[in-house]
């Protein structure tokens, strides 16, 4: 196991366990700091909560009094916790740090360390810059915002591994010294801002994936968005842009034809299996990650001459009877399913609906012009049907769920059209997750077969 060697603190709160909060608590306790545990929702009969107790822990349960404060030097949030918490709030208050698991494994990776994030497109390129450098025959492992805790990874990394990590705004907004040695900025969309309150703070919590850059380190930008390139104006990193519209100096570009990196040929883009237009800035991005951190040209173009994109991300499901189903349930905000619309030519019934944050979703009509039906579920339904009219669909149907909807849509399609999963919306109405949401659509359309 690796040690925390830069890690000035020794007295720690852990705020709220889940996954990362644990991982980061047996790190810490590990390494010999005294850690006091606070957890609103675990019991003492948790196994968590008696691992912890065993290795040495302070467990405080049940709510979140101010005393737990007492005594401590920073803290380890979960990521959902928001900073409207009173102990956070307090802790601001007595300027104590606040930070989040992945800043621990910042201080355990001990090669070289790949970041990657932006409002949409994070898991598909993090993905694809880890399956480029596996097939060139890299050492390289994944973790973060994709669903696998980075200190449990960066504890047993060796000196010639390389980590790509996927990174929320949620997770950078608690940083301190975290530095990528290759950063990637995606684009920047509003999302988020119940938890961040305003679009500015968003903003600049994703840009601490390259705040702390120096003239050694590599920032990989959209310089197709103005946000971004002004954003990164006095970066010390190295910039190496990308872009789907013109070719750039030192980066990545397509002119419809071939990708390119730095002026080589990459791939005919005929080539690549991914669908939709918005994934060719995913690509570009993951090949100059990947080239930095050493991929080939080969281990790239079979990566994408055979991936066919991420669960729950544009993902196809099936053909049946001459309809082509895609599950897009990670769509939860208007612009991904923006993206999504503009990914087929041919008609299309979109499905979605879903949490109800207020947003005004007549910024959608637009975006509607292949949309011939439209089948709205959850606590937007009634909005969505309203967008439908107005935008002159001429197919629109409420169901009570994705699984009714699967059955709707199925109705009232024709051969040779898109029958999409594209919510708009979370799906904390009536899914636990947008991932249980993508399980209910596959399920659904597998009952049709």
């Amino acid at each position: 196991m690796r040690k925390l060697e830069a890690f000035p603190y020794h007295h720690v709160l852990v705020l709220g366990l889940a996954r990362s909060g644990t991982a980061a608590a047996k790190t810490l306790l590990k390494n010999g700091k005294q850690v006091r545990v606070n957890d609103q929702q675990l019991t003492t009969k948790s196994t968590v909560v008696q691992d912890l107790v065993a290795l040495g822990a302070e467990i405080v349960l049940g709510s979140h009094p101010l005393s737990v404060l007492e005594g401590i030097e920073i803290i380890v949030k979960n990521p959902g916790i928001s900073y409207d918490n009173p102990v956070l709030i307090e802790a601001v208050k007595r300027n104590i740090p606040i930070v989040t698991e992945i800043e621990i494994a910042y201080q355990l990776v001990p090669g070289t360390l790949i970041g990657i994030t932006g409002s949409n497109g994070k898991t598909t390129t993090t993905t694809l810059t880890t399956k480029m450098l596996e097939e060139s025959k890299q050492q390289v492992k994944v973790a973060g915002n994709i669903g696998i805790v980075a200190t449990e990874v960066a504890e047993s990394l060796t000196d010639d591994e390389t980590l790509v990590l996927e990174l929320s705004s949620f997770q950078l907004q608690g940083t301190i010294d975290f530095r990528p040695n290759i950063a990637v900025i995606l684009n920047i969309y509003q999302a988020h801002l119940d938890y961040h309150k305003s679009l500015e703070n968003y903003k600049q919590a994703k840009y601490n994936i390259f705040r702390n850059q120096t003239e050694d380190d590599y920032l990989i930008y959209n310089a197709d968005d103005s946000d971004i390139t002004t954003a990164i104006a006095d970066t010390r990193a190295r910039r190496i842009p990308f872009s789907t519209t013109r070719e750039v100096q030192n980066g990545a570009w397509s002119d419809g034809e071939a990708i390119y990196f730095q002026n080589e040929k990459i791939m005919d883009v005929e080539k690549i299996v991914l669908v939709g237009d918005h994934h060719l800035e995913n690509i570009l991005a993951a090949i100059c990650a990947a080239k930095l951190a050493g991929a080939t040209n080969e281990g790239i173009e079979r990566v994408l001459t055979t991936f066919a994109g991420v669960e729950h991300r544009l993902q196809y499901v099936t053909n049946l009877q001459g309809r082509y189903f895609y599950n897009d349930s990670k769509a939860t905000n208007m612009l991904a399913t923006e993206k999504a619309l503009a990914s087929f030519k041919q008609p299309t019934i979109l499905l979605a609906g879903g949490l109800d944050r207020g947003d005004d979703l007549t910024g959608l009509i637009p975006h509607l012009k292949n949309v011939k039906g439209l089948v709205s579920f959850g606590e937007t339904k009634e909005k969505f049907n309203e967008v439908a009219k107005q935008a002159g669909i001429p197919h629109v149907l409420t169901a009570e769920n994705v699984e009714d909807a699967v059955q709707k849509g199925y109705g009232i399609s024709e051969e040779n059209d898109v029958i999409l999963l594209s919510p708009a919306c979370a799906s904390w109405d009536q899914y636990r997750t947008f991932e249980e949401r993508g399980d209910m659509f596959i399920q659904a359309v597998h009952k049709l077969l």
